[in-house]
């Protein structure tokens, strides 16, 4: 069984990853993992304050997971497993993959306009130390268009 990682956040290029992830998974009987990513907050005055802020962060990220998760359930009948982290994305998404060996693809989606995004950026330039493929979706593939590709 194939294991296609998707890393969620609010942007389209998640929403276009996922959708072709979650294609991929129910044609082929797959698992869909999503990683929901919260970055560190560098307010340091208050501790108490800063813990709060990260609080609703992740409150945030669990949400938006969970309710992509919801559709991607009700497709398929499959739940995908979900994943919220607190720190540098990069850092972040090299430890899962370390320690989910099943991971089978990571799948990230490029920006419609201007550069890929700085993920895509990051992990395209270093694909070669990754212990797995790394799958690009073109952004600005319309959604007929990422279902016929998917």
């Amino acid at each position: 069984m194939r294991v296609y990682l998707v890393i969620m956040d609010e942007s389209d290029e998640a929403r276009k990853a996922l959708r072709y992830a979650s294609r991929r998974a129910v044609q082929g009987g797959d698992a869909v993992h999503i990683l929901a990513l919260v970055e560190k907050q560098n307010f340091t005055a208050f501790g108490a304050v800063q813990e709060t802020i990260e609080q609703e962060a992740r409150d945030r990220a669990e949400v938006m997971a969970s309710s992509a998760a919801g559709n991607l359930f009700s497709e398929s009948g499959k739940m995908p497993t979900i994943s919220v982290r607190i720190g540098d994305a990069q850092k972040v998404i090299r430890e899962y993959l370390a320690g989910h060996p099943e991971v089978t693809s990571l799948v990230l989606a490029a920006a419609e306009d201007g550069g890929p995004g700085p993920l895509v950026t990051h992990f395209s330039a270093n694909a070669g130390s990754l212990p797995c493929p790394l799958v690009i979706v073109p952004g600005g593939l319309s959604g007929e268009q990422l279902d016929k590709l998917s």
